[in-house]
C-alpha cells in the first residue's frame, strides 16, 4: 500500500516575540499562510522493519536527523508499530529558507502514516506528535491560514481568505533558526501588532492587514545578512504591495494583487537570485 501527502510552504504574515519562558524557548503568537509551493512525501510499506528514506535532494540527510525519519520512528515507538516503511521525499521547497518545509514535510509524514497503518488519530494525538518533532509541526497538520500561539502548540484555523500572488525570493545562503533565536533580546525587539492582523484578516481589509504585517526577527537576520534588505527594496520598487521576511529567514516573500504586478516584481527579482518562485496563496 502506498500513500502520497502534500506538503505546502508556508509564510509569515506576522511573527511576534512576546516574552521567553522558563524553559529557553520563547512565547510567539503568528499568523501564517500556506502558499502553492510543495513537497511530496510518499510512504510505502516493507516487508521488513525498516524506516528507510529516500530524496530526490541530497543537500539534507536521510537518516534519523531528518524531521521525515523522526516523524516516523516517533509514531511507530508511541503505538508500537513494528511495520517497516519506505518514506520518499519530493523536495521542490528551497531548504533551510524560512518557509517551513521540513515542519511541513514531517506533518505530511505524520497524515500519511496515519492513514497506511489506519490508526484513526484525533486532531490532538497528531498535535501532540508534531509539537514533540518541531514547534511549526502542529500548524503544518493542517496548514492554510491559521493564527499560532504559545511556543507553536496553540493552532487556531482562521476562516479567512488572501487571494493573492506571492513572489518568493530565497538567496543562495541559509540562516539558522537556532542561531537567530539565541540573538532575541525580549525587551528591545521590534513587536508586531498580530491582534490587529488577525482582526484584519478575518475582516478581509487587505489595506489593513498591509499596515499590520511585520516579522520580530527580522532586524536579527538583516543585521547578519544585509543582502536580505536589499532584496526588499528591490521587490517594492519592482510594484509589491509589501515585501517581507518569512519566519527567522532569509526567504522575503512580496504579495501582489495581480498576476501582472507579480510577473514584474518575478522578472525584477530573476536573475539577481537563483531561487525565484511566482505561486497563489492557499487559504
Amino acid at each position: 500500500m502506498t500513500i502520497i501527502e502534500k506538503a505546502p510552504a508556508k509564510i509569515n504574515l506576522g511573527l511576534d516575540i512576546c516574552g521567553k519562558c522558563d524553559d529557553g524557548y520563547h512565547e510567539l503568537e503568528m499568523i501564517m499562510l500556506s502558499v502553492d509551493l510543495n513537497d511530496y512525501v510518499t510512504v510505502t510499506e516493507r516487508s521488513d522493519h525498516q524506516v528507510v528514506m529516500t530524496s530526490n535532494s541530497h543537500r539534507m540527510p536521510h537518516n534519523a536527523k531528518n524531521d521525515v525519519v523522526k516523524a516516523a520512528e516517533l509514531i511507530r515507538s508511541r503505538y508500537g508499530i513494528k511495520q517497516g516503511v519506505t518514506i520518499d521525499l519530493e523536495k521542490r521547497i528551497p531548504i533551510c529558507a524560512g518557509l517551513g518545509g521540513g515542519s511541513s514535510d514531517a506533518a505530511a509524514t505524520l497524515r500519511a502514516l496515519d492513514k497506511l497503518w489506519q490508526l484513526n488519530l484525533s486532531k490532538q494525538e497528531l498535535i501532540e506528535l508534531g509539537f514533540a518533532i518541531g514547534s511549526d509541526v502542529p500548524y503544518c497538520l493542517e496548514a492554510g491560514c491559521a493564527y499560532i500561539a504559545g511556543k507553536g502548540e496553540v493552532v487556531e484555523p482562521l476562516s479567512a481568505s488572501l487571494s493573492s500572488w506571492v513572489v518568493l525570493v530565497k538567496p543562495d545562503f541559509g540562516v539558522s533558526t537556532r542561531k537567530i533565536f539565541k540573538e532575541i533580546d525580549v525587551d528591545s525587539i521590534t513587536r508586531v501588532d498580530i491582534a490587529g492582523l488577525k482582526k484584519a484578516m478575518l475582516t478581509s481589509d487587505y489595506d489593513a492587514m498591509l499596515s499590520c504585517m511585520g516579522n520580530s526577527l527580522e532586524d536579527i537576520t538583516i543585521m547578519k545578512r544585509p543582502f536580505i534588505q536589499t532584496i526588499k527594496d528591490r521587490m517594492l520598487a519592482a510594484g509589491a504591495d509589501i515585501a517581507l521576511m518569512s519566519g527567522s529567514g532569509p526567504t522575503v516573500f512580496a504579495l501582489c494583487p495581480t498576476a501582472k504586478r507579480a510577473d514584474r516584481v518575478y522578472n525584477a527579482m530573476k536573475g539577481f537570485c537563483k531561487e525565484v518562485y511566482k505561486v497563489r496563496t492557499l487559504s
